[in-house]
């Protein structure tokens, strides 16, 4: 059985997010993002039982229609249409959508990737979370935007970086326009680990990680910040520390409000992260 998460600071970049309620759909939403955005919580759906109420996950055991529901009311909720996601893999691909590409519930299966870049005015990038770190990118310059989920696999492949640099490939954009929002993710002084992530992590941050490592009360583990280390990555591929923002909410910490994994394993929904052109 694990310890008590032993209890540990943030650095001082955590930010406070809003939470909005429209037509019953609750999300939160970054102070520095203008394009429409969310990140969503488990509250606004018709789902039941253990994925009550606002699942958004298809593969999961939830009844499809209530799924198609969520989506709908998420949809009006937040006034968007066309919808592109992909087949998550804990990966480092980021991929841009096909010309008129859009996904519905348990539609055809998409293309695997773990982040999306897009500047098609109208279209909406959706990633699923239900511990990892959701990431949305804006370039308010060229109209960009980006999604990104980033477990600690892609986390240490540097998924972040690989977003800021298909933005800047792909449409022009210059890092330091981006602003980017760190959404709510297992946090500094819950995600226990093995030292096969402080391991991996340094090979991707080098001395650098160390700040973003500590001690669990656990001997052999050891307490990871992946919001930091995110935030660090996005930093070296040129975004200003001053345009990320990143959300204090731990979705362990508050499973009560967000699906997390590391509390009831697949007995659950997925959260989303969104973000339109």
């Amino acid at each position: 059985m694990s310890a008590e998460p032993v209890e540990m600071e943030f650095a001082g970049w955590d930010t406070e997010f809003t939470e909005l309620d429209v037509g019953g759909v609750r999300f939160m939403a970054a102070p520095n993002i203008s394009s429409t955005h969310a990140f969503t919580t488990r509250f606004g759906g018709v789902s039941r039982g253990e994925y009550a109420t606002m699942n958004l996950g298809q593969r999961l055991g939830d009844e499809p229609g209530d799924v198609i529901e969520n989506f709908r009311r998420l949809r009006g909720a937040l006034g968007i249409g066309r919808i592109v996601y992909s087949r998550q893999v804990h990966s480092r691909t980021v991929r841009v959508p096909e010309p008129g590409e859009s996904r519905e519930p348990y539609g055809p299966e998409p293309p695997e990737a773990d982040g999306l870049v897009t500047a098609e005015p109208g279209l909406t990038l959706m990633i699923f979370i239900a511990d990892c770190v959701p990431i949305l990118l804006e370039d308010p310059v060229t109209g960009a935007v980006g999604a990104l989920h980033a477990g600690w696999r892609g986390t240490v492949q540097d998924i972040a970086g690989e977003g800021v640099r298909a933005m800047c490939r792909e449409f022009g954009t210059r890092p330091g326009d981006i602003r980017a929002a760190i959404g709510p993710a297992v946090s500094w002084g819950r995600f226990e680990t093995g030292p096969e992530v402080p391991e991996a992590l340094r090979g991707a941050l080098g001395e650098e990680a160390a700040g973003f490592v500590g001690p669990s009360a656990n001997p052999g583990h050891f307490m990871v910040d992946l919001k930091g280390a995110n935030r660090a990555l996005l930093m070296r591929a040129g975004v200003p520390g001053e345009s990320i923002a990143v959300s204090g909410e731990c979705t362990m910490g508050h499973s009560d409000k967000y699906w997390s994994h590391r509390v009831t394993g697949f007995h659950r929904g997925s959260q989303a992260a969104l973000i339109t052109a």
